[in-house]
This record gives C-alpha cells, sequence and structure tokens, in this order.
C-alpha cells in the first residue's frame, strides 16, 4: 500500500506545490495538499502547525516547508506521525524524492523585443543589416531604426527594403512625421511614434503605430489617441513613457498601470532604455526588475537599446529575462532558481 503524505504549505505557494506535485506522478506515494493559512510558507513555525493542523486524517507522514522554523521532533511528538522537512526550493522536490531533476523550460515568452539601432543614419545599409544580426542572435523580435534629430537620412528607405528582405520585422523611429510616412511606405511594421496631433500619417501607411501623448507624459492625451484609433479599428501599440530616476520614474509606473486598468485589452510597449542607460547599476538586475513590472501589467512589447557600455548585453538580458519572468508567472512562484 502506498504511503500517503501529507503537504503543508502557504497560501501563495499551494499552486505552485499542486503543479510540482503532479507533474512528478506517477509516484510511490498519495499525498495531500494542505494550506494552514499562512501567506509565505517560509514564516510557518512548527507552534503555528501545532494550533492549526487540528487533524492529519489517513497521513503517514507530514512534509512542512523547508524554511519553517522550530523543532520537528516535538512537533512529530504532538502529530504522532514522522515529520520531515521538504527541500527550500519547490522546484527541488522531485530531487527530494529522487527523481531526475527537471530543468525550467525557459523557451517560451510573451514579450517581444524592439532593438534600436540608435545612430541607424550615420551607418551604411551593410552595417544596419549586420547590426540587426547580432540584435536577432541575441534575442530582438523587431529591428527598431532610430533617427536622429536634424540628420538626414537619405537610405531609409533601402534600410527598410533590405531588412525586410532578410526576414526582419522593421520599425521606424523618429520625432519627424515625415520620416515615419517615408518608412512606412517602404514596408516598416511599426513607427516610434504618434501622438494625437499627427495621426494623419496614418492616412499614408499601414503600418502600426505606437501611440504617445503630447506631451509624452500627457496620459490624457495618450487616451485621445487611444479613442480615436479604436473608434476606427486600427491596429495601434499605446507607450506611456517610462521616465529616468529624479526624473518621473515612480509617477511613469504609476501610468503604466492606470494604462493597463483603463484598457484591459490593448497592446502596449515599454521602452527600458531611460531607466537602463541612465542609471550606473547592474543593468541585468535592472532589465529583470522592469520585465517583472512588464510581466504584472501584461505589456506584451518591450524596446531597449545599447549605447552606454554598462547596457552593451541590454538585449540578451532583456531576452532572458523576459522568459523567466514568464515561467515564473506560469508556475506561480517568485522568479528564483531558474537557470
Amino acid at each position: 500500500m502506498a504511503e500517503h503524505i501529507l503537504f503543508l504549505t502557504g497560501k501563495l505557494a499551494e499552486k505552485s506545490l499542486h503543479r510540482v506535485l503532479e507533474s512528478m506522478q506517477p509516484t510511490e506515494f498519495t499525498y495531500e495538499v494542505r494550506q494552514l493559512g499562512v501567506s509565505v510558507a517560509a514564516l510557518m513555525t512548527t507552534q503555528i502547525i501545532e494550533k492549526r493542523l487540528t487533524e492529519t486524517e489517513h497521513a503517514q507522514k507530514v512534509i512542512i516547508p523547508g524554511r519553517c522554523r522550530g523543532d520537528i521532533e516535538v512537533l512529530s511528538k504532538v502529530l504522532k506521525l514522522p515529520v520531515e522537512r521538504g527541500p527550500e526550493e519547490l522546484k527541488d522536490l522531485p530531487a527530494y524524492f529522487g527523481q531526475v531533476d527537471r530543468k525550467a523550460d525557459l523557451n517560451k515568452y510573451d514579450v517581444q523585443i524592439f532593438a534600436e539601432i540608435v545612430d541607424a543614419p550615420t551607418m551604411s545599409v551593410a552595417d544596419i543589416i549586420k547590426h540587426a544580426q547580432k540584435y536577432k542572435e541575441d534575442g530582438a523580435n523587431v529591428i527598431d531604426l532610430g533617427c536622429l534629430p536634424s540628420t538626414p537620412f537619405p537610405h531609409l528607405t533601402e534600410s527598410v527594403q533590405a531588412l525586410k528582405s532578410e526576414g526582419f520585422m522593421v520599425s521606424v523611429d523618429s520625432l519627424t512625421p515625415e520620416d515615419l510616412v517615408t518608412g512606412g511606405k517602404a514596408g516598416a511594421d511599426f513607427l516610434l511614434s504618434l501622438s494625437e496631433k499627427n495621426l494623419w500619417v496614418l492616412d499614408e501607411v499601414d503600418s502600426i503605430p505606437i501611440l504617445i501623448g503630447d506631451p509624452p507624459s500627457d496620459a490624457r492625451s495618450l487616451y485621445r489617441a487611444i479613442d480615436t484609433l479604436l473608434k476606427q479599428g486600427r491596429n495601434f501599440i499605446a507607450d506611456s513613457i517610462l521616465d529616468p530616476i529624479h526624473f518621473g520614474f515612480t509617477e511613469s509606473i504609476v501610468r503604466y498601470r492606470n494604462l493597463r486598468k483603463r484598457y484591459p485589452d490593448i497592446e502596449v510597449i515599454m521602452g527600458i532604455g531611460n531607466l537602463t542607460e541612465l542609471t550606473h547599476a547592474d543593468s541585468a538586475g535592472t532589465n529583470a526588475l522592469l520585465l517583472g513590472i512588464i510581466s504584472e501589467l501584461e505589456i506584451r512589447h518591450v524596446l531597449a537599446t545599447e549605447v552606454s557600455e554598462h547596457c552593451r548585453y541590454a538585449v540578451r538580458e532583456a531576452d532572458l529575462a523576459r522568459r523567466i519572468m514568464y515561467a515564473s508567472r506560469i508556475d506561480s512562484i517568485p522568479p528564483k532558481g531558474y537557470d
């Protein structure tokens, strides 16, 4: 007869524990999962278990969270059952029972990365293609051609068409509407960025616009542009604009939250360069934090740049972060311990 094990856990880990145990089947034991009303399993103590575990039904063994504090020998005597501490991380539970350790699946993601070639007007078409290939290898889904203020880009059409012929998705990034029209007519998939004041560009091209407010921090202006295109049935992506630290960063995060709350079903993009480039800190950690926010807000597009020396791997870091955050969300556990 198979041993029946009672697994104790907290509110946040309950679904994840069920998922891990189900993934381990078949096993040589049967089981029950009991949630004892503590939010975080690691904060559970043997004293709490004594008070809240009023019956053990048919259990022959009790397994408590790995970080549960207290004397398990005393608890075992109280429950009149063997008590064991499980592993500290749920992902290690299969190995705890002697099963082959299963690596996390990091092949899936739901965030598209726009990688900006920031000085495209000063580069040859061949160099643009070379940069695009590198970004693609690092995980980029869309190559963003960054136009420079007061800098001619006579080969914009040729650049877009060359990228398209190589199979790239392309966006054109400019403050000048005429550049956006040129890029759109050349076949660009996306245009960054349009506000309510220059939506006329869309009368001339089929590209998907990225919408911003005018000025960029004006949420009401962005909402008006969104409402206009919703009425027209036109596809778009909205951008609330992420501001640098001490220049409105916190408020800009709130804007993204408000945007998602107001429009739960629209496509949204976050340009993360204002934080990664303008904060001299570990860019991998910064990317991880921002991609975590993006995951929570169900933002499906991100614009990354590699200008500063400390951001030279930003696209690659964003690629890994989006995969970890996706797996973490699906597994209903914090983004910890993924390799």
